[in-house]
């Protein structure tokens, strides 16, 4: 089920050091920190709380009691919110504090170690109400994201949690950046992976509001792995002409010619398959194709070098690269660097 790269326990430090660093800046938790809800909120955590006990959870803590005779746990609470339609009426416009206890009780059962219950649908559940009542609470899709698919093991419902967030949120990075990241490491879909990136790499501004820098050539890798290296050049040659920075610009020309090497590699194979599907046998040299009508030309390659062609296996070579272009993520390497090249 997943994709090529990290293995699942270098998955998991990958997301200690992710939740590490970038869960606790909103909710003092170890996973999430409170510190960073405003003023205002904080201001009228009260009086939300009121509004909460005389509405929704009302009726909600009322049919609770009554059935675990007055010792509900807080799972419970959770598993029986009403919808986020129902509710998000009932805060008279406090929706972001509204969504911010929500929010909070989850964080103390994820927190709790005696709950037991595995299938996490509560979790969804709890997570899906919230991202109702407050639909642009991105940490909320972005952390629940990672929780229900490193932690639940539950990538289909992470990626429908991500999903919903997107529409509500076209500026932000960080919900096509997970969706892509759960395509690829648990899914092992390329292709769908590296559209998402492309859609996290088209949002603008300088990382953090904007994507990291690496985004873009990621998602240029996976086009290829996902064998698409047209689509891959196309964005990169768009992301060039948006690019002033000559440094950025000398990368993405360095990309360019990289998979436009690959893009001929896999190009001179499929023509190689076809003459053999056409022959009955594979052309004995590149030139056969050429005699044949199903190349103009052999294209010139990209490093001043030649390609060369195996009439054994069908494949072909680079005589300046040993290896094909494939996706290559160090277990390391987004953890600490974030840096693909």
């Amino acid at each position: 089920m997943s994709g090529q790269g990290l293995q699942s326990p270098d998955r998991l430090v990958y997301y200690q050091k992710f939740v590490s660093r970038n869960l606790t800046t909103r909710y003092d938790h170890p996973v999430m920190s409170f510190k960073v809800i405003s003023a205002r909120r904080r201001y009228l955590l009260s009086f939300l709380a009121l509004v909460l006990l005389l509405g929704a959870s009302l009726s909600t803590q009322y049919l609770l009691e009554q059935r675990s005779h007055g010792r509900a746990t807080k799972l419970e609470q959770l598993r029986l919110l009403p919808k986020g339609e129902i509710l998000r009426p009932a805060l008279l416009g406090y929706h972001q504090l509204g969504a911010d206890l929500l929010w909070l009780r989850v964080v103390q059962v994820l927190g709790d170690r005696v709950v037991r219950d595995k299938d996490y649908e509560w979790l969804y559940h709890a997570l899906d109400v919230i991202t109702t009542v407050d639909p642009k609470y991105v940490y909320a899709y972005e952390a629940g994201g990672v929780v229900l698919a490193e932690l639940a093991g539950r990538v289909d419902l992470s990626n429908r949690l991500l999903e919903k967030g997107l529409a509500p949120n076209p500026s932000s990075w960080q919900i096509p950046f997970r969706l892509g990241f759960n395509h690829f490491f648990h899914l092992g879909d390329h292709s769908r992976a590296a559209e998402y990136m492309a859609q996290a790499a088209r949002i603008p501004g300088l990382f953090p509001i904007g994507p990291p820098h690496y985004t873009a050539r990621l998602a240029s890798r996976l086009y290829v792995q996902g064998k698409n290296p047209e689509v891959a050049l196309e964005f990169l040659e768009a992301m060039l002409e948006q690019t002033t920075d000559e440094l950025v610009r000398e990368k993405l020309q360095r990309r360019i010619r990289r998979i436009s090497l690959e893009r001929d590699l896999q190009m001179l194979e499929r023509q190689i398959l076809q003459y053999a599907d056409l022959k009955g046998k594979r052309p004995a040299s590149l030139m056969e194709l050429m005699l044949a009508g199903l190349l103009p030309g052999i294209p010139l390659e990209p490093y001043g070098g030649v390609y060369l062609y195996d009439p054994k296996t069908g494949k072909v070579m680079s005589s300046t690269h040993d290896e094909r272009m494939g996706v290559y993520v160090p277990a390391d390497s987004i953890a600490t660097r974030g840096d693909i090249e």
